[in-house]
């Protein structure tokens, strides 16, 4: 198999796209910090490790999208994978820990921050984060992605690489709040629930990197498709090790027994 090309369409691999990519998270990650600094003239100050998590997150999904990173996914499998896993893992979780909706919840006038919680407890908002629908997104969207013509096709239309990258982002940022509740939940689903989708969900990706591995993707050589499954398998996993750890933490201390008071002194 030959080498991508996937410079037909000029647009694609230009400027234009980067910064229509980039600029979203260029300005949640300045909206961030004016709500800190709101939220901290009003309230105790907001914790350092989520303002930390959150420029960080920004970053590496800047970093992902726009720059060398962004310019040689478009010609190299593996230099997409690594884009791939920090704009679509690394990022979305370092963000979803910086908790930014309760951030804006305490940011908002209370009129509005009462409009938000009635989205947040709408019937299309609970679907959307159930955990079997958030990872029929996430995952399902990235064996369409890497298993149909649409990852020749991103290369080639400007729209459809603007489509493709936001719904990586936001199907996984789905995924990731719907396994772990650091923002307020109106409807919370139990920690078995979600361990045992999270499990057979864990299932999927692995599957689809040995996929790559044997079947690489219109376009993709042979050596880069190998590359990149490996890189996707391994550094995936790493990320996973992570939720694990919170989500087994976060079900400890839930469960973990109380001390009475007489039991404390």
């Amino acid at each position: 198999m030959g080498e991508a090309n996937h410079s037909t369409h000029p647009d694609v691999i230009g400027i234009v796209p980067q910064i229509l990519l980039a600029l979203p998270f260029a300005i949640v990650l300045i909206l961030y910090i004016l709500a800190v600094i709101r939220s901290n003239q009003r309230y105790k100050q907001w914790p350092m490790y989520r303002i930390t998590c959150w420029i960080l997150g920004a970053i590496f999904a800047i970093l992902a999208v726009a720059g060398p990173v962004a310019s040689l996914g478009h010609m190299n499998f593996t230099a997409h994978m690594v884009g791939h896993l920090l704009v679509g893992m690394l990022a979305l979780l370092l963000m979803a820990l910086a908790a930014p909706v309760t951030l804006m919840l305490r940011t908002l006038p209370t009129a509005t921050a009462r409009k938000v919680s009635k989205v947040l407890q709408s019937l299309p908002s609970r679907f959307v984060t159930n955990p079997i629908v958030a990872s029929i997104l996430n995952i399902g969207g990235l064996w369409f992605l890497y298993t149909t013509n649409l990852y020749s096709l991103m290369h080639e239309s400007i729209w459809v690489h603007l489509i493709v990258h936001f719904h990586v982002f936001i199907a996984g940022y789905l995924f990731t709040i719907s396994i772990i509740y650091i923002d307020p939940r109106p409807h919370r689903f139990s920690f078995w629930y979600r361990s045992v989708v999270f499990i057979i969900a864990l299932a999927g990706p692995g599957i689809l990197t040995k996929y790559i591995y044997a079947y690489p993707p219109l376009g993709v050589p042979k050596e880069q498709a190998e590359s990149g499954a490996m890189l996707m398998y391994y550094g995936g996993d790493a990320i996973d090790i992570i939720l694990i750890f919170i989500l087994c933490f976060q079900w400890f201390r839930a469960t973990r027994p109380r001390l009475s008071l007489a039991e404390r002194t």
